[in-house]
Parts: C-alpha cells; sequence; structure tokens
C-alpha cells in the first residue's frame, strides 16, 4: 500500500508541474502579442544603455564636490588630523554635533584647511560615512586616514547609536571606501587610535546602552596592507590598563603611549561614580601581536593633575597635552568641575613631564643672506670632505650634487622659514600671550611644529557652551597664540549674574590655585597612597632641578639659546656627520647627510624644555633676544 501511495503522490506532482509551464507559457505568449499590438519592436532593453545608466549613477555616488568655504560650523566631538599625504600641509576635519538649544544635529562633512594659502574648502560625498561625533580617525603615512567608530542620536537625544563600522580616506582624492570586515572592533565611541609601522592601533571607549554603560580595555590592529582587523590578546597575569574611553594615547617609536581616562564605577547600590584616571602606560609593539606587553610607567617631573578630556598630540618625540577637566565634587543633583587651559610636555625617552608657558614674542631681525649662504657652502664644503675621506661619496650623490636636481636639508630649512616669513606677511592674524579659554575634549594636531587648537566644551553649572574658534601655536618659538577666529559671545550673554560671575573669575584665577586643587584632587583621588607620596618626592625633585634638566646624552652637541635648527645644523652639521658615519656602516653619500640631519633635529627638540628655560631666564635679566658665538680669531677689548 506504501509503493502505491508514493506513485500517486509523485504522478500528481508531476501534472501539476506540467500544467504549471503550460500556463506560463500561455503567460509569454499574451504578453508577447501586446506588446505587438501597443507598437513595442524591441523585445528587451539595449544592454549598452544599462550599463551606462549604471556607471552614472556609481559616478554620482563616488564623486566628490569640492568647493571653497569661510570656515568650519561650530561643533562637538569632531576629529582634527594631519594630511597624511607626505609634504602636503593640511589639516583634515570631520564629522562633530552641533547644538542649537535642546536640539542636536550630527555631521558627516569633511573640511581642509591649507595652510600654505590660508583656504578652507568643505568637500562632499554621497559615499561619505553617516553622521556622528566623538569618533576616531588616524593619518598613517602611507596616505590614508582610518575613520571608526562614534556615536548618533535623535535630534532631541532620546535614542542612541552606537557605529561599529571603518572607513578608510584617501588623502590626495578624498574619496571614502568602506571597509568590511568579519570580525572587529564592537561599537563603541570615545575610544583612541595611533598608527606604529603598518598597524593603526585601537584601545579603549565605552557604549552605552542605555540602562548600563560598558567601558572597554581591549586592544584591535589594524593591518594597512591587509584591511584586516586582529585583537590582541595578552597572558592572563599581565597588566594591562583599566577600562577607560576619553583617554590620550600618541604614537612613539616603541609603539604607543596611553595616559589618563575615565569611567564609571559603583558607588552605592544603584548609584554609579566617575573614575579619572592619572595612570601612563607605553605600549611595546611588535611585529607579531601575540608578543606585544604593557609596561605601567611612573609619574616624573610636573605632571599634570588628574583630568579627562585633554588633547594630546605627538611632536618630536615627545607628546603635547592642552585642557581638560576634572570632577572634583559629583552627587546626583550636581557636578562641580575645574576647567584647564594649560599647557605640558612630555618627553617620551626620559617619561618626564614639564610644563610649558608662552613667551613675549621677539622682533625678527632682517636676515643677511650673504653671510647664511656663506655659511651653508662652507658646511656644504665640510660634510662633503670628510664624505671624502672616508670614501662614502658615491658617483648618485656627485652628480645630483652638480646637476643641483635635489634639495640639501639646509636648503630645504631654508625654504620653510622663507615660506613662513611670506605667510605672516599675506596674512595677519592677531597673537595673544594668553593660552585660550580653558576646555575639555578640543580637537587638535600638530603640522609642522604648529599645534592646532579647534573647538571644545566648557561647562557652567548646568550650562554646556560649544566655544567656537581656532588657533596655532609655535611649538618651537612658543611666543603667543595665533587665533584665526573666536566667538565667547556665548559665554558673556549667560554670566550676567553675579554667581556666575564669581565662577567667571575664578576661572580667570585657576592659574594661582592650581596648587591648591591639585591637593584637593589628590585627596580624592583613587590613587595608592604609595604613590602618592612617591609623586610628591618627585614634585620635591623637580623644583631643585628646575634650572637643570638632566640630559640623556651629553656627548652631543647642545643648541644655544634662542638657536633655530637651522642654524643649530650650520654649526654642528659637520659632528653628527662624523656620528651618523660610525652607526650606519651601510650608508653612503646623502643618506649619511640626512640620518645626519635627522640625529639633529632630534637632539634639537630633545633639549628644547631646557633651551626654552634658559631663554626665560636670560629675558628675565633685561630683554636679552639672541645670543651669538664669538669668534676667537678676532680679538677685540671690552668696556
Amino acid at each position: 500500500m506504501g509503493k502505491k501511495d508514493k506513485k500517486s503522490k509523485d504522478v500528481k506532482k508531476a501534472r501539476a508541474a506540467e500544467k504549471q509551464k503550460k500556463n506560463q507559457m500561455k503567460a509569454e505568449s499574451k504578453n508577447k502579442k501586446l506588446s505587438k499590438k501597443l507598437g513595442d519592436e524591441e523585445e528587451d532593453d539595449d544592454i549598452d544603455q544599462i550599463l551606462e545608466k549604471y556607471a552614472k549613477e556609481q559616478e554620482e555616488f563616488l564623486n566628490v564636490n569640492i568647493e571653497v568655504c569661510d570656515r568650519p560650523s561650530k561643533r562637538l566631538n569632531a576629529s582634527l588630523v594631519a594630511s597624511p599625504v607626505q609634504g602636503k600641509r593640511e589639516l583634515l576635519l570631520f564629522g562633530g554635533e552641533i547644538v542649537n538649544g535642546s536640539m542636536s544635529h550630527f555631521q558627516n562633512d569633511l573640511y581642509t584647511y591649507n595652510v600654505d594659502n590660508d583656504t578652507w574648502r568643505k568637500i562632499t560625498s554621497k559615499n561619505s560615512p553617516l553622521p556622528r561625533s566623538s569618533h576616531a580617525m588616524c593619518s598613517h603615512p602611507s596616505g590614508i586616514a582610518l575613520l571608526f567608530g562614534g556615536e548618533f542620536s535623535s535630534p532631541k537625544q532620546s535614542t542612541f547609536y552606537h557605529y561599529g563600522d571603518t572607513w578608510i580616506l584617501d588623502g590626495d582624492t578624498k574619496e571614502w571606501t568602506k571597509i568590511d570586515s568579519k570580525k572587529s572592533p564592537t561599537a563603541r565611541s570615545g575610544h583612541r587610535m595611533a598608527c606604529w609601522k603598518n598597524y593603526i592601533i585601537l584601545h579603549g571607549g565605552f557604549r552605552d546602552l542605555g540602562s548600563t554603560t560598558t567601558y572597554y580595555n581591549d586592544m584591535w590592529l589594524f593591518d594597512i596592507t591587509t584591511y584586516k582587523w586582529t585583537q590582541v590578546e595578552f597572558p592572563p597575569t599581565h597588566p594591562i590598563p583599566d577600562a577607560r574611553s576619553g583617554h590620550s594615547m600618541i604614537s612613539c617609536a616603541d609603539g604607543a603611549i596611553i595616559y589618563g581616562g575615565y569611567c564609571k564605577v559603583k558607588a552605592k547600590k544603584n548609584l554609579q561614580k566617575g573614575k579619572i584616571f592619572s595612570d601612563c602606560w607605553l605600549l611595546k609593539m611588535k611585529s607579531d601581536p601575540s608578543a606585544i606587553r604593557f609596561e605601567r610607567r611612573k609619574k616624573q617631573g610636573s605632571a599634570p593633575s588628574p583630568r579627562v578630556g585633554t588633547s594630546f598630540c605627538y611632536h618630536k618625540n615627545r607628546g603635547i597635552m592642552f585642557g581638560g577637566v576634572f570632577d572634583f565634587d559629583e552627587s546626583e543633583e550636581q557636578i562641580e568641575s575645574q576647567f584647564y587651559n594649560d599647557l605640558f610636555s612630555y618627553q617620551i625617552d626620559n617619561n618626564r613631564w614639564f610644563k610649558l608657558s608662552l613667551k613675549p614674542r621677539r622682533k625678527q631681525k632682517e636676515p643677511t643672506q650673504t653671510k647664511e649662504k656663506s655659511r651653508d657652502d662652507d658646511l656644504e664644503e665640510i660634510l662633503n670632505s670628510i664624505l671624502a675621506k672616508a670614501k662614502l661619496n658615491d658617483d648618485s650623490t656627485e652628480q645630483e650634487e652638480a646637476g643641483a636636481e635635489d634639495i640639501s636639508q639646509i636648503e630645504k630649512l631654508k625654504q620653510q622659514e622663507d615660506r613662513e616669513e611670506e605667510l605672516e606677511m599675506k596674512t595677519e592674524y592677531p597673537v595673544v600671550n594668553q593660552l585660550p579659554h580653558p576646555r575639555f575634549n578640543s580637537s587638535t594636531c600638530v603640522l609642522d611644529d604648529t599645534l592646532y587648537i579647534f573647538g571644545g566644551v566648557f561647562e557652567r553649572g548646568d550650562l554646556e557652551f560649544n566655544l567656537d574658534g581656532f588657533y596655532a601655536i609655535d611649538l618651537g618659538k612658543l611666543d603667543g597664540v595665533k587665533v584665526f577666529w573666536e566667538d565667547l559671545s556665548e559665554l558673556d550673554k549667560k554670566g550676567s549674574d553675579s554667581e556666575e560671575e564669581d565662577e567667571d573669575s575664578d576661572g580667570d584665577s585657576q592659574d594661582e590655585s592650581d596648587d591648591e586643587e591639585l591637593d584637593n584632587d589628590n585627596a580624592g583621588n583613587d590613587e595608592e597612597p604609595e604613590e602618592a607620596e612617591h609623586e610628591d618626592s618627585d614634585d620635591n625633585e623637580e623644583t631643585v632641578e628646575e634650572d637643570e634638566i638632566p640630559d640623556p646624552r651629553p656627548w652631543l652637541p647642545h643648541p644655544k639659546p634662542f638657536e633655530t635648527l637651522r642654524a643649530f645644523y650650520v654649526r654642528t652639521g659637520a659632528q653628527f656627520l662624523e656620528w651618523s658615519i660610525s652607526s650606519n656602516r651601510d650608508a653612503r653619500g646623502k643618506d649619511l647627510k640626512k640620518a645626519a640631519f635627522d640625529l639633529c633635529e632630534g637632539r634639537f627638540w630633545e633639549r628644547r624644555e631646557q633651551v626654552s628655560t634658559i631663554e626665560d631666564t636670560l629675558e628675565e635679566m633685561g630683554g636679552v633676544s639672541e645670543v651669538t658665538e664669538r669668534d676667537p680669531t678676532k680679538v677685540s677689548k671690552r668696556r
């Protein structure tokens, strides 16, 4: 019986399939007859037209529109990075959040600022990442910038969303490419990124799920050669930084430096309290991710007081820190905070902090080109003679010098100085001798020894202010702050009553009360008592050694007060070339000259803090603006 039932079912299925096929053929024939009646001679569209239509749509999707604009609108938590293209003096500003009253609007526009011609451009594309803020963006020397994560919310901020997507921006064409990867970091914001060799490092961040907030301490590597993410796994017993967001992270020769940050910890039942970190970690990178390790560093020197939302940028083997905020009285009803606008330098090699201060601008003397050219020629002859004696000259170097096709390092420095002088003559912006208004979460980056600061956040009571301003600080001279634009009218309008005026006066006198607040901050911090005592002893030692900063390489030539990098290289280039020959046995000709200049440049910035201290002392003694070296061959009487 079972076999007969099965055969009957198969027969029914076959009949139904034949009937469906006949009905389909009838429908097709009806459609053909109907198309002939309507006059449609072609049964199908031309395939070339179809492809052309798709190509136009794709071109419109990928098309990059560039327009010159006055300046970007003020915004919160945008990303600011230097152009990843070598030799391109350009800043890239992406995204951010614009708040108008209780409404919040997120942006996905890309702005570029050309330093040479002082021009802002707005770049839009249908293929851009979706609007966001609090994302992370990192430039890589290969010519790309990587963007990951961020957050988005509805206009009234009743609902919000965290991104977990990865985008690559071509630094030259400004085209965006989304990277789809099966394995990547979870969605988050408040994370930080830095680059090392062919890797871009991502660390930390947070994700707010409404009822709970998760802080991360994981680490991921994005390989720019494969466009793939890899998570770093540390041994269970290996100490790593606590989970955090809003911390500082910069690249260095060994890997990266991580400092500070913020997270929420349980305080009471159903109550969380914010915790601000002030610890410092060195990430020792390896080509093998399994061999990467952390090393905790002790505080040395004039370290900044605990704070969060600082801006930390890499510059010449040191970190430059600006601003931040510390919440010293946090309750369920309100938070009282201290905002900062001070500037710190962190020397990576010797693990020491220095507080930087602005100096008055010095009058620039008119350069005597004849003397400069003769000194340049003398230096070139000395370098060539040293290479000739060591038999390290090569034919390619001699031909390049004879044909004047390549520009020497000294000529590049001269051109850079001339270009800076031309820019100062073209556009004259006001230069003030005070740092920008206290703030946190400002967007900063360093380009050609200049620190650029965009926007930031300031709070007064329950009010939050999005500061509108753009500034530049020459890190070599520290002779003031160039103000491209600044609009603090919103602060003035809402600061008329006496209580707010008292708060303003407290903000103006914050430098005088830093020491008292630092004691309060340390008292409220969760650091171990032994470490706090160690920090106090370090600070006492720093006061003794304030005028003499330890020299890690005393055998190398030392920069003089008020001496530029170019003048330092002209004076000591021969000595650095000899050092380069002894440490670079396989190099020859122009490679040795480049190694000598790199060594000279590293030495110049290594001793910059010490030289600045001497310059300040000399200026206090009576307006000394320049120290010159006496020629021992010329005898003159002293009167």
